[in-house]
């Protein structure tokens, strides 16, 4: 039987020879901005962009409309037709203050430099890495897509794990930007893959979790997670593999691995039970329960709620006095701790990642996450 492929391509911009007004050099501008933004905007402000510059150089949607089950282009044929009778004109003003407010927001969002008094690590793009009163602190920054993690978020992490692991740091720190603590995998992970291209997939994603998950097992200093926001999949499970998990009342813990065909990881399979108990690990992990902080942290998975409005200036003058307990103690204690049990989240953490390939290898999964995309492209 042939494979699905799930293909969700990028959207492409052409300009056309229409011959605009005023605006007609801002407009070639802007479009040269979008090119230019180092951040993805996201599914649906890209569909509002596909629709706006069509209306712009085309005028109202003369194409048919496309099968229900080509999701993709039909969303695209929805945005394109919703703008109805709008002109040219004002098609080509709209689309410009569009990539202008992007612009803008990747600008600020650019200059919200950290403090002087804290060391900004170089070389990263999806995170933040800086170093303050002995905390190395790693920060999740895809605000705009819910700090989902990319492969390249990955990377980062990974690369950052390393080095806080080395540096002069006390203890290390994991948060989020924004409003969402993480969102979990990107699911444009998996889009853009042709029939031929699944294995390979498969294959290296498999290998890039479990490389890092690993850093987090072997992670040698105290490693705490400030969670300010909803946390979803990955960053939900491996929060066994940290010290503290410090939490705001506005945070909720899901992993709806079932609901995309997938299964659990960061040695969750192994750890929730310990923490929870089976059923209540069950519960998250089989069947997609949504717990609120204060369940989380009834059940042990947090270590304590903060409410929103006192949660960071009440994490960070905790954790401030943490990292200045003796470094090498802390270290020497953790691994009394936790060394015990390295060799057996080792060996879950390769088989989470086994089974996850053939998941998604599997049409189960394949079918679960265009499901996914078609819920989302009708909101």
């Amino acid at each position: 039987r042939r494979r699905q492929t799930l293909c969700i391509p990028a959207i492409h911009l052409r300009m056309t020879a229409a011959t605009m007004q005023v605006s007609q050099q801002d407009f070639e501008k802007a479009q040269e901005q979008l090119k230019l933004l180092k951040k993805d905007p996201g599914n649906e402000v890209k569909l509002k962009l596909y629709a706006l510059f069509k209306q712009a150089t085309e005028g109202p949607c003369n194409s048919p409309k496309p099968g229900m089950l080509d999701f993709v282009k039909k969303a695209k044929w929805d945005a394109w037709n919703s703008l109805g009778n709008l002109s040219q004109d004002n098609a080509q003003q709209k689309y410009t203050e569009l990539v202008s407010s992007l612009v803008s927001a990747e600008s600020s969002s650019q200059v919200k430099d950290a403090a002087p008094e804290e060391s900004r690590h170089d070389g990263y793009e999806t995170i933040i890495v800086t170093t303050k009163n002995n905390i190395t602190k790693i920060m999740f920054n895809r605000p705009e897509r819910k700090n989902a993690i990319n492969h390249k978020m990955y990377r980062e992490l990974i690369k950052a794990l390393e080095e806080a692991a080395k540096d002069d740091s006390t203890i290390a720190v994991i948060t989020g930007n924004g409003e969402y603590y993480c969102s979990g995998n990107d699911l444009n992970n998996f889009t853009n893959i042709q029939a031929n291209e699944m294995e390979k997939m498969a294959k290296d994603g498999a290998v890039l979790l479990k490389e890092f998950v690993a850093h987090f097992i072997d992670f040698p200093k105290p490693l705490i997670a400030v969670v300010n926001g909803p946390a979803i999949g990955i960053p939900v499970t491996i929060l066994g593999l940290c010290d503290l998990v410090y939490a705001s009342d506005m945070a909720t813990f899901q992993t709806p691995f079932s609901q995309l065909g997938q299964s659990p990881e960061g040695c969750s399979s192994y750890l929730f039970p310990k923490i929870m108990g089976l059923a209540k690990a069950n519960e998250m992990l089989l069947f997609n329960k949504k717990l609120t902080a204060a369940e989380a942290c009834a059940q042990g998975l947090v270590t304590e709620v903060f409410p929103d409005r006192t949660f960071q200036k009440e994490v960070w003058a905790r954790l401030k006095a943490y990292a200045s307990l003796p470094k090498n103690s802390l270290a020497v204690s953790k691994q009394l701790l936790r060394g015990v049990e390295k060799e057996k989240l080792h060996a879950v953490n390769s088989q989470e990642c086994e089974v996850l390939k053939e998941r998604w290898l599997s049409d189960e999964c394949l079918n679960a996450i265009v499901s996914f995309f078609q819920k989302k492209s009708k909101l």
